[in-house]
């Protein structure tokens, strides 16, 4: 096997880039740092969004790398709901926070669904009354299909949700079992329906290529059952092994006496895959919005939560393991549940490691994130930046061009669908070097 060859294959490691600098190079003895933006007024004109991490679930996905609880009883949710309420409370006293709106709201997981009807609607009458959305564009709610209840989505529409982002990953349900998965394709179809007769605005399907036992076949039909459905936009993300999930354990301890590592599409099949999802998407009236992204109408369907953070929004992270950034600095909460509850039962805020971002840092952060949509623009960088794209990165922009993956002028750098379907692996060319070949998190 060739060196190329081996690169392709699906290895241990994340491949998704989600922040820069890289996670591993957040400290706990930046915390002080973090504590000092929050002290300080927030900079002109940036959006605010927050970020609620709800942590349970069913059951734990074979590929899940968050930090997600499967053990916990009902006393137990009502204590982290309780601390969770508190920690925003925090937040909204702070100098970088107080009275300023929110932009976007996002309720991820873990389940957010897990919660009950009566459960969600407490939650969210307690925050609102510490920091209001109804006017803010976009709340996203994530959903497990197995955890819907008609009545659990109608308390979702009334409480002002705007995208529901519903986790179907794949339709056989030998492969979600597989996986892990505790949804079953029924479940899919039922909750789907339940949420078009509720009309939210935006019903978003997210789909994995390279589960465990996909086949050619099988994906075909995944996109043919998707494209039935018509969601108002679909997400498809390439299956990684991130160290701390079920199957990199297995690969990694138990080698051919776990998960048969054959049974992994490589990194050209994941490609194929998704570009030809891309390619029928297409032909039933979709465009693509971004690397993932594909939706029915760019002017009535948005990602207010992604293009905020790709556009340098303050993000406050809320519950365990959480990622935020406020002024300009990185921050993370602990990931352990113990500790993440007595923080904030002493009346402090849970943060574990943080990282003050220089001007040119924040520059990449942004670079990178928004490459994900196929284009940028320079000029948009030397407004807020006060640096030329072209200039610093020509080396690299002249290799990637004359590798098929881009092409590039003064006007703008636009990644070719070569480019786009692994833009992930484009996107520490632009790093520091200082940031290149290190582990990710």
């Amino acid at each position: 096997m060739t060196a190329i060859q081996d690169q392709e294959k699906t290895g241990l490691g994340n491949y998704f880039i989600a922040n820069y600098p890289p996670f591993s190079f957040w400290k706990p003895e930046h915390v002080p740092a973090a504590e000092a933006a929050l002290d300080r007024p927030p900079r002109p004109g940036t959006q605010l969004g927050l970020y609620l991490h709800i942590p349970f679930c069913r059951k734990r996905c074979k590929f899940c790398y968050f930090r997600v609880y499967t053990d916990k009883n009902a006393r137990d949710v009502e204590d982290y709901l309780d601390a969770l309420v508190k920690e925003v409370e925090l937040y909204a006293a702070r100098q970088a926070v107080r009275n300023r709106p929110l932009d976007f709201v996002y309720f991820g997981g873990g389940t957010p669904s897990y919660l009950s009807a009566n459960q969600l609607t407490d939650l969210a009458r307690r925050l609102k009354a510490i920091m209001p959305w109804d006017h803010a564009a976009e709340v996203t709610f994530e959903c497990e299909p197995g955890t819907l209840q008609q009545h659990k989505l109608a308390a979702l529409r009334e409480l002002g949700i705007t995208r529901l982002s519903l986790g179907v990953e794949n339709f056989n349900d030998d492969i979600l079992s597989e996986n892990g998965r505790a949804h079953r394709s029924p479940e899919i179809y039922r909750a789907y329906q339940w949420a078009k007769d509720l009309r939210f605005p935006q019903i978003n399907v997210d789909l994995i290529a390279g589960m465990v036992g996909e086949t050619d076949e099988n994906w075909r039909e995944c996109v043919r059952k998707t494209i039935e459905m018509s969601p108002d936009s679909v997400t498809i993300y390439q299956m990684e092994l991130p160290y701390n999930t079920i199957y990199s354990k297995e690969l990694r301890v138990l080698g051919s006496n776990g998960v048969d590592p054959s049974q992994i599409a490589d990194w050209p099949t994941k490609r194929r895959w998704v570009g030809y999802a891309f390619d029928e998407l297409r032909k039933a009236g979709y465009e693509i919005s971004s690397g993932y992204t594909m939706v029915k109408d760019k002017a009535k369907t948005r990602f207010v939560y992604r293009d905020g953070l790709w556009h340098g929004a303050d993000l406050l992270g809320t519950g365990v393991a959480s990622f935020g950034h406020v002024n300009g600095v990185h921050m993370q909460n602990v990931d352990d549940w113990d500790r993440y509850l007595a923080r904030l039962n002493e009346g402090r805020l849970p943060l574990h490691r943080a990282l003050p971002v220089s001007n040119r840092e924040l520059l990449i952060r942004e670079l990178v994130l928004q490459l994900k949509t196929g284009r940028v623009e320079p000029a948009y960088f030397h407004n807020k930046f006060g640096l030329d794209i072209i200039d610093l990165y020509a080396p690299v922009l002249e290799r990637r061009q004359a590798s098929g993956d881009l092409t590039y002028s003064a006007e703008e750098i636009k990644l070719t669908r070569q480019g786009l379907l692994q833009v992930d692996r484009l996107l520490p060319d632009f790093f520091l070097p200082e940031h290149r070949g290190v582990r990710y998190t």
